[in-house]
């Protein structure tokens, strides 16, 4: 038995669904970075954004932050912070947790195939 897509055409099917799926795993690297991010009065976590963008080259998938101080934060890795919070928040969060938002993507795919 073949494989049934929910919509229109198998590609634009699949695509969409990647490019959702996507989007989830941003929005989870997101999440995953934010609960280590240096926090004072947590301006630099409300700063966090997840982006996607679709191109002929592939899907690609972005956590950023957007203060004067986001960059000095995630690289010095010598000044304190709080029970639970660190540099390298978003190299940390990547090392550890691409394997899960790759398998949001892939969830996320599987679902648009019936």
């Amino acid at each position: 038995m073949g494989a049934k897509f929910k919509g229109k055409s198998p590609i634009k099917s699949i695509r969409a669904a990647q490019l959702k799926g996507a989007d989830l795993a941003a929005e989870y690297l997101l999440g995953e970075s934010n609960s280590i991010v240096p926090i004072e009065e947590a301006t630099l976590e409300r700063s966090g954004a997840a982006s996607t963008q679709q191109s002929s080259k592939g899907t690609t998938l972005a956590v950023s932050y957007d203060t004067p101080y986001a960059v000095r934060q995630h690289e010095e890795v010598t000044w304190n912070h709080d029970a639970g919070r660190k540099a390298k928040y978003l190299e940390a969060t990547f090392n550890s947790k691409n394997g899960k938002a790759l398998q949001v993507i892939a969830d996320t795919v599987k679902g648009a195939i019936k």
